[in-house]
């Protein structure tokens, strides 16, 4: 099996026991690797019902089959488990060292199960695979568990929590290689129930690929286009990906004081161009990566990466603040306690709109760059207030009386984009199956940058078939595990011709595009699994039902409900949102389909 190292990684911490059991052939073809393989071990291993943060959930690593490959950005890995946060299928991918090591340790996927009697990290290594004790590292924040552990890029790479997933917060991040995050949903918080305060990996075995000659042919065609693409060659490398910050606040569609206005007046500086000019220290990568994103910042309190756009946005237009430094210190804040910042800025926002409308009595208020620090501190640690924002806005919102501030779809925080300027955004984040995400198909190519082609951001009509495509895609690229900032400048061809020339499976962009679907209907029949139905594929009422009141936006509301109904029609699902038995067979998901009926 090029490409796959053919074997699966299984590990009980309740009883001690190590196992490894091959990677089923016919599974490897149908979902890849990253997350369609997680989620297709889910639903195999996590009935409906089980309680996110009991022993009987699991954790489950993939990489994929370009993983460690030397193709571009395969440098990625996925985390799937049931989400803590919001129930539903959870995935997440990081990039950096730390999945290529993995790769080389020569698996495809770990399943961690089970609970430890007392803190443990595991480490897998070419001597062999060792549980060990981890009470000296427990209470340790990432920086200084990862320097303990032997951080060391390219030879030893360390994937852990810090205190907020061992206090057992709904929006704790898994963290690998000191920055680099798997964050949405609360995948710290699980690995935190099981008593697991890191994996370390160190590899040896790099992966066969069926065809050199047409990799390599295939890696020079992907290097063109990418110098070719001004987003991938100057705008990433130059300015990270706050680039996107004047630009969505140019639209009006850069969600302001918890999405209250659609545009920030001092979007200027909070913005990439701010950032690079006063802040930068230098560009890194991660592994196999010739776009260099990575942003490494200095404030005169803290030396890190990032922040990233939709963390600038979060702690910057989202909570009325326009403080840069501070922003920077929150983000290295939630890197060291290991806390999602997309989430983390969005409940302190719900809080300071809560606070400001007198239905909580804190100071926090739109602006307070000053409490930023203190308040992620107290959310990590579930101190005093921070103990109410540690498990999300929803949460938080429903003690209060008010669950429509909850800027959250399926109790997962939405990102950076108003869905009242960006129409089909939307209708993305109200059917993505973790909850409200824009890396489950992004619709910024389509509806603002003009990649691969414009389209009108306020057409609701035909918008479904843009958003289903963009979903499926973005499955596939998920699986493979690659960037998808990669997808920026290179088709969905390109990937399905270095997929065969890695595994000998002949893939055509069809073939590809196919996997995705077959993912996404996966995830859904999960989610079903657990009870969620129509009902939850909407959006806060606000963004429904208040109309943008002033910018280029002004006068719209989301129109969900037509591009909803033209949705289901497109993903052969019935009208409550239901995969039909033909879509099913046709996708060689029949067995799932009595779990739902």
């Amino acid at each position: 099996m090029n490409g796959w190292a053919g074997q699966i990684l299984d590990i009980d911490l309740t009883s001690g026991a190590i196992k490894t059991h091959p990677l089923d052939e016919k599974m490897a073809h149908l979902f890849l690797g990253g997350r369609g393989l997680g989620a297709r071990l889910l639903w195999d291993e996590v009935g409906p019902g089980v309680d996110a943060l009991s022993p009987e959930n699991v954790l489950i690593f993939t990489n994929g089959p370009l993983t460690a490959t030397g193709y571009q950005t395969s440098n990625r890995f996925s985390v799937t488990t049931k989400s803590p946060l919001t129930g539903t299928v959870l995935d997440a991918n990081s990039g950096g060292f730390w999945g290529m090591q993995f790769k080389k340790t020569g698996y495809d996927a770990l399943i961690v199960r089970g609970r430890a009697e007392k803190p443990v990290y595991i480490e897998i290594t070419p001597a062999g695979i060792t549980i060990k004790g981890a009470a000296a590292l427990w209470g340790k924040r990432v920086r200084e568990t990862t320097k303990a552990l032997g951080q060391n890029n390219n030879k030893r790479n360390v994937l852990c929590i810090g205190p907020a997933g061992e206090n057992l917060s709904r929006i704790a991040a898994i963290m690998n290689d000191g920055e680099r995050s798997l964050a949405r949903g609360g995948p710290g918080a699980v690995m935190g129930s099981k008593n697991l305060k890191a994996i370390v990996v160190e590899g040896k075995q790099r992966p066969d690929v069926e065809d050199p000659e047409q990799f390599k042919f295939m890696l020079y065609e992907t290097r063109k286009l990418l110098r070719a693409s001004p987003l991938t060659s100057q705008a990433l490398p130059e300015f990270g990906t706050v680039v996107m910050m004047n630009i969505v606040n140019n639209i009006g569609a850069l969600p302001t004081r918890n999405y209250q206005q659609s545009q920030f007046e001092n979007a200027e500086a909070i913005s990439g161009e701010e950032l690079t000019d006063k802040y930068l220290v230098k560009n890194a990568s991660c592994w196999a990566c010739p776009i260099g994103c990575t942003r490494i910042s200095k404030t005169d309190k803290v030396e890190g990466e990032g922040p990233e756009f939709e963390t600038t946005w979060a702690f910057g237009a989202s909570c009325g603040i326009d403080d840069l430094p501070a922003i920077i210190e929150a983000n290295a804040i939630c890197n060291d306690l290991g806390m999602d910042t997309i989430s983390a800025g969005s409940t302190i926002a719900c809080a300071m709109e809560l606070t400001e409308r007198g239905q909580l009595d804190s100071d926090l208020r739109f602006g307070r760059a000053d409490l930023l620090a203190s308040t992620l501190e107290d959310m990590g640690y579930r101190r005093g207030l921070g103990a109410e924002l540690t498990d999300g806005s929803l949460r938080f919102a429903t003690k209060y009386g008010v669950p429509e501030l909850s800027m959250s779809v399926k109790g997962l925080e939405m990102p950076a984009y108003d869905p009242r300027g960006m129409q089909g955004q939307g209708l993305l984040y109200a059917t993505s199956n973790r909850g409200a995400c824009h890396m489950r198909g992004n619709m910024l190519g389509l509806e603002v940058l003009g990649l691969p082609k414009l389209i009108d951001r306020f057409q609701v009509q035909g918008k479904s078939s843009f958003v289903i495509l963009h979903q499926n895609s973005s499955a596939a690229i998920d699986s493979l595990v690659i960037c998808k900032f990669t997808n920026m400048g290179v088709a969905d061809e390109y990937f399905a011709r270095v997929l065969s020339a890695v595994t000998g499976v002949k893939y055509a962009t069809g073939d590809l595009i196919k996997v995705g679907e077959r993912v996404w209907n996966v995830e859904r029949m999960y989610n079903l699994r657990e009870g969620f139905t129509r009902a939850d594929d909407t959006l806060p009422p606000r963004l429904l039902n208040e109309a943008v009141a002033a910018g280029p936006s002004k006068g719209w509301v989301n129109k969900l409900e037509p591009m909803l109904k033209e949705y289901y029609r497109g993903r052969g699902w019935d009208e409550q949102g239901v995969p039909k038995d033909k879509k099913l067979a046709e996708l060689q998901l029949a067995d799932l389909k009595e779990a739902v009926r």
